[in-house]
């Protein structure tokens, strides 16, 4: 029990310095170019540290947005397929009411992909 506290305390302030790192890298090496800016000069900029950890980010992101509305949508359709299935198994003519109640939730999905797609052009 000892250990896992000695362990979960490293695990927070490991996870602390990274977040610092994190957010004050790009900070640190953020150079925008104005008109006058070459283009080698944006190729440099785009290779620095900075640039890819904001896409680094970016990437992340999009990802949390797919993995959060796939994850919200399948909660959404276990409920409903539940139900649906009670309510067809009693009356079957409601099937079409409980069809569209299951493809309800799969908009959820498409806005987070939407999101993702808005969120990778940025990069």
């Amino acid at each position: 029990m000892v250990i896992v506290r000695r362990y979960s305390k490293l695990m927070i302030a490991l996870l602390a310095l990274v977040a610092i790192a994190a957010t004050l890298a790009p900070v640190a090496h953020a150079a925008e170019g104005g008109e006058g800016t070459t283009a080698v000069e944006k190729d440099r900029q785009q290779s620095s540290v900075g640039y890819g950890l904001r896409a680094m980010g970016i990437a992340i992101g999009a990802g949390i947005a797919i993995a959060g509305a796939g994850l919200a949508t399948g909660r959404a359709q276990a409920g409903v397929g539940a139900g649906g299935t009670g309510a067809l198994a009693e009356k079957p003519e409601l099937f079409g009411n409980v069809l569209i109640l299951f493809a309800i939730p799969e908009t959820i999905v498409v806005f987070g992909f939407v999101i993702a797609i808005m969120l990778v052009q940025a990069i």
